[in-house]
């Protein structure tokens, strides 16, 4: 990882996958006016899809949800720069990746400091191909080896220590290949071991928001779903 600071700003960034001018690449202008804008999606704000010089990359300005975000959008308190929610989402990442998991290659993070508060952007690799969980399961249902596939990633993620939470079906994906993705991990954090207690009472945590992602779309856009048979799977593919 290198870093560049400047006056109030400080981006860090992986110079293997981004040679694009670093500090104009979390500026959506920047992308347009070079016609390599490839897409948009909508969440709390818009994540913008471009293509680098060397893979397609989301870009994402941090924004505040709930009612506190309704007053105060996207700054956040100050301390230190390594406490910056793009910096730590940027390393969570690169652990994540050096232990395996299919998650977005982090490619750039930014932070800029306002007196006492500070904004920031991170850039991640794009998922070709990939569609959420909501999506896929609108249109059809899925076959209970992928679920034992999603068991699977969610059994790595943990393996890594990284407490997931918001795990819910929008920020699971499935790529053309069948392979599983877990995305946004904003907020996310690596758990110190303590013991077993302490490790499973956070795992089982993120399963039953889980669990409760697929109940919640199940009533709410009547996703091809079975709880019986299709967390069983996932069940069994998280715990062999």
């Amino acid at each position: 990882m290198k870093t560049l600071t400047s006056y109030k700003q400080v981006i860090w960034y992986d110079e293997t996958l981004i040679t694009d001018s670093i500090e104009q690449i979390f500026e959506p202008e920047y992308w347009y006016a070079q016609g390599k804008v490839i897409g948009s999606a909508q969440g709390r704000g818009t994540t913008w899809f471009v293509q680098t010089e060397q893979l397609p990359a989301a870009l994402r300005h941090y924004r505040r949800g709930g009612l506190f975000g309704k007053l105060v959008k996207d700054h956040y308190w100050f301390s230190q720069w390594h406490k910056t929610r793009s910096y730590e989402e940027f390393q969570l990442l690169q652990h994540l990746v050096d232990s395996g998991v299919n998650v977005p290659k982090p490619i750039a993070a930014r932070a800029i400091k306002r007196t006492l508060c500070y904004q920031a952007d991170i850039l991640t690799q794009k998922v070709e191909g990939a569609e959420d969980l909501v999506g896929i399961l609108q249109k059809r249902s899925l076959e209970r080896e992928t679920y034992v596939l999603i068991g699977e990633q969610i059994r790595h993620l943990h393996r890594a220590s990284v407490n997931h939470t918001d795990l819910n079906i929008h920020n699971i994906l499935l790529d053309n290949d069948n392979k599983v993705w877990i995305i946004d991990f904003d907020k996310c954090r690596i758990e110190l071991d303590l013991g077993e207690t302490n490790f499973s009472v956070w795992q089982k945590s993120n399963l039953d928001r889980l669990l409760r992602s697929f109940q919640k779309e199940l009533g709410k856009r009547h996703i091809n779903w079975v709880q019986s048979t299709d967390w069983s799977a996932l069940e069994a593919g998280y715990h062999q």
